[in-house]
């Protein structure tokens, strides 16, 4: 049931000075950001994209503006997408917030942690779930089993998602690398996900055009292939 392309946000002024933004307002793209999003037009150039949602943060909108403009598509806000609220965290320097003892706990723990003033890290999991498997249905709906779409948010919201996806509990999604610009992809199907690219940085991506469609559209089988899949 659909194919979702994750891409976390070009990098920002924010992630070249090692500040943890969160929410805060204002944050923008720097030049090698600007630099990214502008790529991704021609690093998607051969997949076919039905819709693209976004956080509603600013990094997140720049970064899909250059591939909206291209495609002439519409970006959709989905709140439920959003940045965690790290409360009091927000906008300290990560290297002075990796003293502090919660630091530990969000490594070793995360799905126990509660951000001072903020959300935790388990119900932003459940909220950015939702919201995918929301939209995946809509756009199924909208546009076949078959379609591909974007989603646009944050490192961590990513993170969240591929661990719910790959079955693993959300303790263990700190062992998940999510770079700034990079593309991580997930086909739904009926009864299960396949993650089939996680932390891409500018590979081949033909194997995300959905093969040729037949006369029937049908859903994305569930079932893995023995021995490993045969290829594109």
């Amino acid at each position: 049931m659909t194919t979702l392309i994750l891409l976390r946000h070009a990098r920002s002024a924010a992630n070249a000075a090692g500040v943890l933004a969160g929410r805060s307002p204002g944050v923008e793209l720097d030049e090698t950001g600007r630099e990214q999003a502008a790529t991704l037009v021609s690093r998607l150039s051969g997949v076919p994209i039905a819709d693209i949602v976004t956080s509603p943060l600013t990094r997140c909108r720049q970064t899909v503006a250059p591939l909206a403009a291209d495609r002439g598509i519409t970006p959709r806000t989905e709140p439920d997408l959003a940045e965690v609220d790290y409360g009091e965290w927000t906008g300290g320097e990560l290297k002075k917030l990796a003293k502090d003892p919660l630091w530990k706990v969000v490594q070793a723990h995360p799905s126990a942690v509660v951000f001072p003033g903020g959300e935790g890290l388990a119900g932003m999991q459940a909220r950015a779930v939702a919201a995918v498997r929301r939209h995946a249905e809509r756009i199924a709906a909208e546009h076949g089993p078959q379609a591909v779409w974007l989603a646009c948010t944050h490192g961590d919201v990513i993170k969240a998602i591929l661990a719910d996806a790959l079955a693993t509990h959300l303790d263990n999604f700190q062992r998940i690398v999510v770079d700034p610009g990079s593309i991580s992809v997930i086909h739904y199907t009926p009864t299960r996900p396949f993650v089939a690219r996680v932390n891409d940085l500018g590979g081949d991506i033909s194997g995300l055009v959905p093969a040729k469609r037949r006369r029937r559209r049908s859903a994305r089988s569930s079932d893995a292939v023995v021995g490993g899949t045969t290829g594109t």
